[in-house]
């Protein structure tokens, strides 16, 4: 399946000569080595104004990005298992201020780091419990060892939590390890990227009596026609699947790695709602039109409306912005007027970040560089796919949306 442009780029209010900047702009970083390919989407009113492919998904080989490349989307996978979670809660099947050990037993008794080292950790009792919003909002005190920020992270490391959870355990055995460690803060108090995407998972499975997989292939996956959005790659597809790359320290230079993405090639133990599937443009694009249709496409309804105007707000203490909660070394989105929903970030001010950007605008991306974005005031979706981790080594994300707003003239 591919995401073909539906209309002239003109009929949506872009400038088509501008449009083409975006091709030429980021063709510049597959030229010069800096990545080894990508794919690009915009559309505005429903209609593709414009879909580019550029590079190969694997230099190695010499395969070229198509349409239907496939691509690790790690943490853009966050916003599907909230979208999961908040079906479940419209059947009413739990409350958003609910404790999530009436589900999950073992984050009953959570403690919260106060002070000392990784080696000597002295903690504290925590006096509010986690609440489902927290998880939905990133306000548990939860966080991920590979941040390498603070000590609860060092702690999560020495556990075996890192880019993956240690070896052997599904997802229920990765919920209860993570229960053991302590939280950076009060739950409710802070915002911190980190694992609560992972446990929202696991209340799903639980809720619903369903695996995470079977739950979001039969509930949203199946249902929204995203055929190729999954945990793993099965061995027909895998020529598919666009290759991993780092940056070289010195040249900056894609160099490919193995080692990492190959997870993406076998059915894994436990299933990451926080950061493990795999899509296409195509199946991103669908999931991003349900978003700006406020639940529906295609006659197909996972959401209410006015449930997803209410995940599309911010939902952080105080109303404040990320910057403003300090989150530590965080380098996945800008902060400075951005706000947090339940499974996006929100723009609250776009002004402060220097991106150009509409109020009520959400997005999220991925370690590997991808990003998507709707904008419900412009009727706007956008999308980038490329492989190359982490997504801090180049502007990618503010530069397209620099070069999309830019193109919209009308």
């Amino acid at each position: 399946m591919s995401v073909a442009p539906s209309s002239d780029p003109a009929r949506t209010g872009f400038d088509p000569a501008r449009l083409a900047r975006i091709d030429e702009h980021f063709g510049r970083y597959v030229d010069d080595g800096r990545l080894a390919g990508w794919q690009v989407v915009v559309t505005r009113r429903g209609e593709v104004a414009h879909s580019s492919v550029y590079g190969l998904r694997d230099v190695e080989a010499g395969t070229p990005v198509e349409p239907d490349t496939i691509w690790r989307i790690y943490s853009m996978t966050k916003p599907i298992t909230s979208v999961a979670a908040m079906m479940l809660w419209e059947e009413g099947r739990f409350e958003l201020t609910d404790p999530i050990s009436r589900w999950l037993p073992e984050f009953a008794d959570v403690r919260v780091f106060d002070k000392g080292s990784a080696l000597k950790p002295y903690t504290v009792p925590a006096v509010e419990p986690i609440r489902v919003w927290h998880l939905l909002t990133h306000t548990a005190g939860l966080t991920y060892g590979f941040a390498q920020t603070s000590v609860v992270d060092a702690l999560y490391r020495a556990a075996g939590y890192d880019l993956a959870v240690p070896p052997g355990l599904d997802l229920a055995g990765a919920s209860a390890g993570m229960a053991k460690l302590p939280l950076l803060f009060q739950p409710g108090t802070g915002w911190n990227y980190g694992v609560s995407t992972d446990v929202l998972g696991r209340l799903v499975e639980v809720v619903s009596g369903r695996s995470l997989t079977d739950f979001l292939t039969e509930r949203v996956l199946t249902p929204l026609g995203m055929t190729d959005t999954r945990f793993w790659v099965d061995p027909a597809d895998a020529k598919r699947l666009a290759a991993l790359y780092t940056p070289h320290p010195g040249t900056g230079r894609a160099v490919r790695a193995d080692q990492l993405g190959a997870a993406a090639l076998t059915r894994p133990e436990c299933f990451s709602g926080g950061s493990g599937l795999v899509s296409t443009a195509a199946d991103y694009h669908r999931f991003t039109q349900l978003l700006l249709r406020g639940g529906e496409l295609d006659g197909v309804r996972l959401l209410g409306p006015r449930t997803v105007r209410y995940m599309t707000r911010n939902h952080l203490p105080g109303g404040g912005d990320l910057a403003s909660l300090q989150p530590q070394g965080f380098a996945e989105t800008v902060l400075d007027g951005i706000g947090f929903g339940l499974g996006f970030a929100v723009v609250q001010d776009p002004v402060p970040a220097k991106v150009p950007s509409s109020v009520g605008e959400y997005y999220w991306g991925g370690l590997a560089s991808t990003a998507f974005w709707v904008d419900p005031a412009e009727e706007i979706t956008a999308l980038l796919f490329t492989q190359l981790m982490p997504s801090s080594t180049y502007p990618l994300r503010s530069q397209l949306r620099q070069l999309v707003y830019a193109a919209l003239v009308g």
